[in-house]
């Protein structure tokens, strides 16, 4: 049974179409929120266009909830090639290169005009933060949750390890077994309770309901495991100091995989990058407080406009 969504009452309210584009070989699905005709930034009359790119093993529901907080806004959400229902890339590999390569010819695909923000939650942080590196055009620069140093580091550097035997498992059995592994509930389950740090009994259920449904919506075994090795081989570090765009770092108090005093050190590696931290919650800001997470990339997008 469905867990029915906080947000969406919100997220209703905005209107939503799915598009499929070829990048790379894969056939690419986005869902572009809000009508371009009418959509504004708060200060001017420019369509401000924000890309968003989600996590590892999510699609783009996964963002839905910060979405339904940006009307006025228009939004375009891919799902990452392999996961959700954009197919694999061929024949290049799933790693930062191959996807940041992807997404920079994505934005120069799609109907953009106006102001762009490039958006990446986790290890969408890092594609995000290689494709910029590589010279993908935008005005702005947002990171939810970024990878500020490797994972392995972090403060459940334990997990990680585990999560690396648990992958390098799936990729030893046999491909019926090792995909049966991948999907495992008990194992999602886990590393969603890990993640979620809200007291909210209700919030906690649904988020469990939320990793249940999408976080095992990949292609096929190979592309997990090769973003996977992805995520925890790069970090963000390796690419801001050649992002000159302004950039809003979203860092969470309780972040089990990036420290808070690795986030005020990346914030150091960019030209021009500010950080707000948010309380009290962990590596879900989206799922968990989605509000406040508007509310800081709303300020800091007003503000750069009236720079």
């Amino acid at each position: 049974m469905n867990v029915p969504s906080p947000y969406d009452e919100l997220l209703a309210r905005i209107p939503v179409t799915v598009h499929t584009v070829d990048v790379l070989g894969s056939r690419t699905r986005y869902w572009e929120y809000g009508d371009p005709a009418t959509t504004t930034t708060t200060t001017t009359t420019t369509t401000t266009t924000i890309v968003m790119v989600h996590g590892f093993r999510g699609d783009h529901h996964g963002l839905e909830p910060v979405v339904a907080q940006l009307p006025g806004f228009r939004i375009i959400s891919p799902d990452l090639p392999g996961f959700g229902e954009s197919g694999p890339l061929t024949p290049i590999r799933h790693d930062i290169a191959g996807y940041g390569r992807w997404l920079s010819e994505l934005v120069d695909v799609l109907p953009l005009g106006g102001r762009t923000v490039i958006l990446g939650h986790s290890f969408g942080s890092i594609i995000v933060a290689a494709a910029m590196a590589g010279g993908l055009d935008a005005d702005e620069v947002v990171l939810v949750n970024p990878i500020a140093a490797p994972a392995l580091s972090g403060p459940r550097g334990l997990l990680t390890r585990l999560a690396v035997f648990y992958y390098w498992a799936a990729a030893k059995l046999p491909e019926r077994l090792g995909f049966a592994l991948l999907r495992n509930r008990a194992i999602v389950r886990v590393m969603s309770i890990t993640m979620a740090k809200t007291g909210d009994r209700e919030l906690r259920r649904w988020i469990h309901d939320q990793h249940d449904r999408y976080f095992s919506a990949f292609a096929d075994r190979s592309v997990v495991l090769e973003a996977f090795t992805a995520s925890v081989g790069s970090d963000v570090t390796e690419f801001a100091g050649s992002i000159p765009q302004p950039t809003l770092l979203v860092a969470a108090e309780k972040d089990d995989i990036t420290p808070v005093a690795a986030q005020h050190r990346l914030q150091t590696l960019f030209p021009n990058a500010s950080l707000r931290v948010i309380p009290d919650v962990g590596h879900l800001i989206h799922y968990e407080v989605p509000a406040q997470a508007a509310d800081e990339i709303r300020h800091f997008l007003s503000r750069e406009a009236t720079a």
